[in-house]
């Protein structure tokens, strides 16, 4: 019973907590990079130096049947081993790419909490101002 009782204490700690809304927030995050690497630089990439999927790209390691198509797929579903070296290339060109415009976004908030304006002076207390009071009559 006391493993059960420090478990209820660990799971309702703040940190578990804070790391169970900081995975759900990450997945959905995610999600809008992943939108905004796909649907909007990799289309922009591609106009510019054409079209970046490498997924074409492979070597046929065994011997395919007769009348199969050689296509990546065709050759997969027919069980013959590919060494598909093209689609790795493409989907390390998108992490590249993806880790790049996180690293910026995390940079912009970054610089964004610098910008904070500096708190206010804290208030001089009153025994110092009352020292200053009197400090400044026997100088009179």
């Amino acid at each position: 019973m006391a493993m059960m009782q420090e478990f209820k204490e660990f799971a309702i700690k703040g940190n578990v907590m804070d790391l169970a809304v900081g995975v759900i927030i990450g997945g959905a995050f995610g999600k809008i990079v992943d939108s905004v690497v796909g649907d909007l630089i990799m289309p922009v990439v591609g106009t510019i130096f054409g079209k970046l999927d490498f997924s074409s790209l492979f070597v046929v390691l065994g011997t395919p049947p007769v009348g199969t198509a050689m296509t990546l797929d065709a050759l997969k579903k027919a069980g013959v081993p590919v060494f598909a070296y093209g689609n790795f290339i493409t989907v390390a060109v998108n992490f590249a790419m993806l880790a790049f415009i996180i690293f910026m976004m995390v940079k912009q908030i970054n610089r964004l909490k610098r910008q904070a304006p500096a708190a206010a002076p804290a208030p001089t207390p009153e025994d110092i101002l009352l020292l200053r009071e009197i400090r400044d009559n026997l100088k009179k």
